[in-house]
């Protein structure tokens, strides 16, 4: 098996991708410099730059990679290689102007950007292969190197394309996929508008067409794109396996639910030796670090709760978004150990110097165009000595306390044409149950819905429109062993087909949940109704109300008006050693704090008694056990520890508490 870790590091990772090509060779000795300065221990290398490396089809120019790489190497900062496959040069799409995509609406795309690919291309398949042979060749024994780094982002800004290339690999995969025509039909349920194959030959992509297409061809055309992209990964990661044995291959993810909704990042993480992740704060008037959390949670589930690597993020503000606010003092670093506390191995950004010239000039860097006299360089310097501080968390895991269902696939069914409310967003209830979970100071781990859970007290399910039979019996059996279930609207509804489930809503949830659901009722923009509940507790809802019908379950909230008035809203049922809560309505995450009080109880997990955006993450190991503590909110807190321990970033002594002034950081190595 191939190591899991970057090679030859032996300090958490430090750095952020780096260009050298952008600049004279003059500024390569001031860069490497300024990374000793900063504690800088790797860089992202070579990620764009398949152009330089083969400035002609089969002429390979590999002479200013030597030298940078030994620069590197002498300065003591090991190197993430990259295979250049995201950006293939102009002659390439000269000669091969068949390989850049064609939209749904038949229009092809233009060379002048980057991830302008038709995965489908045999010739950039054959052109990828080349260049990172050919890479692999010549750097496999290089002392600098500690990771292999294949593409860039996968997914973004294009993953499917349309044209007949795709629609051959589509047919392909379809007689992989079903084994006849006949079991197409069945699923894709073409009986309905007259939609009947009798070839393969008469299946196209799902192109535009006058109305909505059939949502299970379009929801297998996802599946398709995910798996030809991914055996793209997979043939440059088996030639670097085979040409440089003993060093791990990766490429970086983007698993928040905010940036990237094309790949399923659970089959995706079990292709990559180690887990990596580029994140960046969604500027839009929301609490950032709650995301970010989210984003790190999720990246360590699809590791499988193993260490994982933050390979990008931001110095500051970045330059893709409407408004790019830059990050106030101190926010630089609270972010990137939030990225340790949740598992991370190191924290690394886009980009060490920042570029004059290119659509990202704008973009900050860990040496901005102002130069070492800046506050952005001077944080940089304090967080490298900081993460050096941290070696010994190196190896450690993210201790969680619940879980929180998550399928890609059921994300791509719920997110097709046609749905009872344009207004029912999955990843909203993805995000609006996690910033509840995490206003209640609990650490979240990410489960397939077929996953074992039996490790959780708790497990919640925000969004789960497609679940399959299995799902069904999982999440049944997880309830009878013990378990507490909670469950948001509109889920066990489809089946993988997109079709639905026999008999009445919420179909394979139906039995655990205890309930049948008559109808749905979704609510008007602007429309809201009030739940009551236990103690004339009462809470206000939107965008959605059903008329729920017990069915061994007892109503805990009931709708005090609109249409289903008078009917549950929020029940709960006792099944075998455990409990299944039911929530048919949206509610925001302060007002889903009482219903998940009441599951909380139920399954024993404790609240913590700390303020409002105070986080508390555990991680362990055989190092030890740590606790880091941020505090995002703008007063002194105090934070009691379970016994004596060591304050890493500043080496004192704590016992009982510890204090973290507004906008810090504190990480205590717990004593014993």
């Amino acid at each position: 098996m191939p190591p899991t870790a970057p090679q030859g590091l032996h300090r958490l990772a430090f750095g952020g991708d780096y260009n050298p090509e952008q600049w004279p060779e003059s500024v390569w000795h001031e860069d490497v410099r300024l990374m000793r300065e900063a504690g800088v221990t790797m860089v992202s290398v070579g990620i764009f730059s398949w152009a330089l490396l083969e400035p002609e089809p089969g002429r390979h120019d590999f002479g200013w990679l030597d030298r940078i790489l030994d620069l590197l190497h002498d300065n003591g900062v090991r190197v993430d290689l990259g295979t250049p496959t995201v950006a293939p040069p102009a002659w390439f799409y000269r000669a091969h102007p068949e390989a850049l995509p064609v939209t749904r609406e038949g229009v092809r795309h233009s060379y002048g950007s980057r991830g302008a690919i038709c995965h489908s291309s045999p010739a950039y398949r054959d052109a990828a292969a080349r260049i990172t042979t050919a890479l692999a060749a010549r750097y496999a024994g290089h002392p600098a190197l500690a990771l292999w780094h294949v593409h860039n982002e996968y997914g973004v800004p294009v993953s499917a394309c349309y044209c007949e290339t795709c629609a051959a690999g589509f047919r392909d995969w379809l007689a992989g996929t079903y084994g006849s025509v006949e079991a197409v039909n069945e699923a894709w349920g073409t009986a309905f508008w007259g939609q009947r194959y009798t070839t393969y030959e008469q299946i196209d992509p799902p192109r535009l067409t006058p109305t909505v297409g059939n949502p299970a061809q379009q929801l297998d055309y996802r599946r398709f794109t995910d798996a030809t992209i991914r055996e793209n990964f997979r043939s440059e990661r088996n030639i670097l396996h085979r040409l440089s044995p003993g060093i791990p291959v990766t490429t970086n993810f983007m698993t928040a639910l905010s940036q990237c909704d094309a790949l399923d990042y659970w089959a995706w993480g079990r292709e990559v030796d180690l887990v990596t992740n580029d994140h960046y704060l969604i500027t839009d008037g929301r609490r950032t670090h709650v995301n970010l959390a989210m984003a790190a949670d999720l990246t360590r589930s699809v590791a499988g709760g193993a260490p994982w690597l933050l390979l990008e993020h931001s110095t500051s503000g970045v330059n893709w978004q409407p408004r790019n606010p830059a990050k106030r003092p101190g926010e630089m670093a609270r972010n990137s150990l939030a990225h340790v506390a949740r598992g991370s191995e190191g924290a690394m950004f886009f980009q060490w110097r920042q570029s004059r010239r290119g659509a990202e000039k704008f973009h900050s860097a860990m040496v901005p165009h102002g130069g070492t006299d800046t506050r952005i360089w001077r944080e940089v310097v304090g967080l490298g000595a900081g993460l050096d501080a941290l070696a010994e968390v190196r190896g450690s895991r993210t201790v969680p306390d619940v879980a929180v269902l998550w399928d890609w696939q059921s994300w791509w069914a719920q997110s097709l044409e046609w749905r009872p409310s344009e207004d029912h967003d999955a990843r909203e209830r993805a995000d609006a149950w996690y910033e509840a979970l995490y206003d209640r100071h609990l650490t979240v781990d990410f489960a397939h819905p077929e996953a074992d859970l039996s490790a959780y007290p708790l497990v919640v399910v925000p969004a789960l429109y497609l679940a399959t039979e299995a799902a069904g019996r999982n999440l049944r059996a997880y309830v009878e062993s013990g378990g507490t279930l909670v469950v948001s609207y509109f889920s066990g509804i489809v089946d993988e087909h997109d079709a639905v489930h026999e008999g009445p809503y919420p179909g394979v949830l139906r039995d655990v949940l205890g309930l049948t659901v008559e109808e749905w009722s979704p609510l008007l923009a602007g429309e809201e109704v009030r739940l009551s509940g236990p103690g004339g507790a009462g809470l206000t809802a939107d965008v959605w109300t059903e008329f729920v019908v017990p069915r061994g379950a007892e109503p805990v909230w009931t709708y005090a008006d609109g249409p289903a008035a008078g009917r549950p809203a929020v029940t709960r049922h006792r099944l075998g050693r455990g409990t299944a809560w039911y929530v048919s309505t949206r509610l925001d995450a302060a007002s889903l704090g009482p219903v998940l009080g009441g599951a909380c109880d139920d399954a024993g997990v404790a609240t913590r008694p700390l303020p409002r955006d105070v986080e508390v993450v555990r991680r362990a190991g055989e190092g030890g056990r740590f606790l880091f503590v941020l505090n995002h909110s703008a007063e002194d807190t105090k934070v009691p520890l379970e016994g004596p321990g060591t304050e890493l970033l500043g080496g004192a002594r704590v016992d009982g508490q510890v204090e973290v002034p507004a906008g810090a950081v504190r990480v205590v190595r717990l004593d014993g």
